[in-house]
């Protein structure tokens, strides 16, 4: 496992965190979003108070890092490394707590199996190593969502719920999938969600404790976070080469191991 300046080097130099790909406009358009109420921005949450733009702004850069000066408009936007880490490592704390139960029931599911999916299958292997049931409700369900043309259906890899199109694994922040594979068991819920985008908000309106990845231009995860819904979030750029998250991955893995 690599020190943590070196991790914190190695996110920084594969763009993970530091100065990352999500520009600046990109990242305060969906805040603005959220602040004026677009549900696809909330990701399948709901919120206890109103959040406005420059308290969407503000807890962005407490939790992720970005830039808190609202006259930045446009350019470079960043992700604090030492952010990341800090909650990589909370991350793990409540993994490890979960999975030091007897045969503790987890969920994993993913809306980036062009980049995150490369996090969730090691840890699918840890948590089936270390007792854990991993559930894999609704397989096979379809549905037709606003945004694509044609149904899509839940499909796992590894015991990792993705949505897949024809044969093709998709990108994904809806939250629908994951209300349906809940809604399916019946009220006899997973200990752990570990999930990104709608997967992990729709998990956390539900009240099921939930971990979750994501990237500075989805605020919803880090308002649910405020708010008490989801237990972590770890703030990354979600979509950069799948290899580049192995040292982060490992450190993960290796801090949930420590601790049981």
């Amino acid at each position: 496992m690599l020190s943590r300046d070196e991790l914190r080097e190695h996110l920084v130099r594969s763009r993970i965190a530091g100065d990352v790909a999500t520009s600046r406009e990109n990242n305060l358009d969906h805040y603005s979003s959220l602040a004026n109420g677009d549900p696809y921005y909330a990701l399948g949450l709901t919120f206890d108070q109103p959040w406005s733009y420059r308290d969407i702004l503000a807890l962005m850069a407490k939790s992720a890092g970005v830039v808190s000066d609202p006259g930045h408009r446009s350019g470079q936007d960043t992700i604090d490394p030492d952010l990341t880490i800090d909650a990589i490592d909370a991350m793990a704390e409540r993994v490890a707590g979960v999975l030091s139960r007897p045969a503790p029931r987890v969920l994993l599911a993913t809306g980036h199996p062009t980049g995150l999916l490369a996090v969730h299958l090691p840890l699918a292997a840890l948590c089936q190593a270390n007792g854990a049931v991993l559930v894999t409700p609704a397989e096979g369900w379809t549905y037709a969502g606003s945004g694509f043309g044609r149904p899509r259906r839940i499909r796992y890899l590894q015991d990792v719920a993705m949505l897949d199109d024809k044969g093709n694994f998709v990108h994904t922040h809806d939250a629908a999938p994951m209300r349906h594979m809940l809604g399916e068991l019946d009220g006899d819920l997973p200990d752990l969600v570990i999930a990104d985008h709608g997967w992990a908000g729709a998990a956390g309106e539900a009240g099921v404790p939930t971990v979750a990845f994501a990237d500075s231009n989805d605020p919803g995860l880090f308002v649910g976070e405020a708010e008490g819904k989801i237990d972590v979030v770890v703030p990354l750029d979600d979509n950069v080469l799948p290899r580049y998250y192995a040292p982060l991955t490992e450190r993960l893995v290796t801090q949930v191991s420590r601790a049981l």
